[in-house]
């Protein structure tokens, strides 16, 4: 997680929110402060991550100890964490999400992000599939209600842009 925080430090990005404070939550998504801090709506998507993270390696490394696994889900996270905040990637957001003004993340938000993600992949360690399952459609549901946006639409709006998908999640 140092290494990708560094890598995100010499890219130019700011360690906290450029308006200077932190929060533990931010919960307005239009705003210059989305992304920024601790934890926001999109952390429901990181603990989704590490859910999905954990099953992949149980599948695909069904032998390698938790700790090996939940290394590789840390640099997997981290990647996308660098990627996420390449100009290709925040103009893809401004270009075709609701993420309207989006400048990418606050280092802390990125380091949270994986945090989340940690704390999923070991929740999801410890709890029957079903409810991981079950726990995940929760989060997508939940976050669909109360800001139209999860993790399903934004990874479909990043591959394969739906117009009438962007302008319900603008309404």
């Amino acid at each position: 997680m140092l290494l990708f925080a560094a890598i995100l430090f010499a890219m130019g990005r700011p360690p906290i929110c450029p308006c200077g404070t932190v929060s533990l939550w931010h919960g307005t998504v239009q705003s210059n402060q989305n992304s920024q801090q601790i934890s926001d709506w999109y952390s429901f998507s990181h603990v989704i991550h590490g859910f999905i993270f954990y099953g992949l390696s149980r599948w695909l490394m069904p032998r390698a100890p938790l700790g090996a696994a939940l290394a590789l889900a840390i640099g997997i996270e981290g990647a996308w964490e660098v990627l996420e905040n390449s100009p290709v990637i925040i103009d893809r957001y401004r270009e075709v999400t609701m993420a309207y003004g989006y400048s990418g993340d606050s280092i802390l938000n990125s380091v949270s992000d994986a945090g989340f993600m940690i704390l999923g992949f070991l929740a999801a360690s410890r709890m029957p599939w079903r409810a991981t399952f079950a726990m995940a459609i929760a989060f997508e549901l939940f976050t669909l209600w109360a800001i139209r946006d999860n993790l399903t639409l934004n990874i479909l709006m990043l591959v394969a842009p739906v117009e009438a998908v962007k302008d319900w999640q603008g309404g």
